[in-house]
């Protein structure tokens, strides 16, 4: 038996110190996770559950500071592009209907990344009724640093997380901010999905969104992680 086509490439994301690699099963994303920027989109945080969405593998982009950074190309199909800076959760194994206690036991590091967001898109996409796909889901829509393990950095649950543009500082917040902290968040999450090795979780983002131009720099960043930079074209 053959394919019929060749099979794509395996996305993967690459790691601190090391010429190794981490296959990207799934990449989910947790939307208004800090109650600043729930605030800031015209939610309240003190009444929402949880909710997610999905990138594809393929929007992943590699861009760590450490080596340089990456490029991402203004979409044409937008007027208004936004960055979110967030703390990325690297999965080893997965599972259905995780224990909030056992949840650390899945993951197997940490890296940063940017959520980027057609907002425009986004927004009549809200307003019909319809999926955010378009939104949040396009080519180049998910710059990533290198991941850490966490048998080297350790569990985070607390740390600065910022981003500047062009040098100024947009986005400054702090893990402790999170809403759903990131045990909750892999045990809900394996509630609605079965997680599997592989998976990434982008787990919010702090207060702050706003849009990108071409020429912009951006470098962000998560105490005890390198960060993440990327040149808008």
């Amino acid at each position: 038996m053959a394919y019929v086509i060749s099979p794509p490439a395996i996305p993967a994301v690459a790691i601190a110190g090391s010429d190794d690699l981490f296959p990207v099963n799934r990449v989910y994303c947790v939307g208004r996770n800090y109650a600043a920027h729930a605030r800031e989109m015209g939610h309240d945080p003190d009444r929402e559950p949880p909710f997610f969405f999905a990138k594809a593998p393929e929007n992943l982009v590699a861009a760590s500071d450490l080596d340089g950074g990456g490029d991402f190309p203004y979409p044409v199909q937008s007027q208004d592009v936004h960055h979110e800076i967030e703390l990325v959760v690297a999965l080893s194994e997965g599972g259905a209907n995780i224990a909030e206690d056992k949840a650390l036991d899945h993951v197997w590091g940490y890296g940063v990344g940017i959520d980027m967001t057609r907002r425009d898109l986004q927004g009549e996409a809200k307003k019909m009724g319809r999926p955010w796909d378009v939104g949040k889901a396009f080519d180049h829509s998910a710059p990533i640093g290198r991941l850490h393990a966490a048998s080297d950095t350790g569990h985070l649950d607390q740390g600065r997380v910022w981003l500047e543009i062009n040098g100024d500082v947009r986005q400054d917040g702090d893990l402790n901010q999170l809403i759903w902290n990131i045990p909750e968040t892999i045990a809900y999450l394996s509630g609605l999905f079965t997680l599997r090795s592989g998976d990434l979780i982008y787990t919010g983002t702090p207060a702050g969104v706003g849009p990108v131009a071409k020429g912009d720099v951006l470098v962000g960043g998560v105490d005890g992680l390198s960060g993440v930079k990327i040149t808008v074209s």
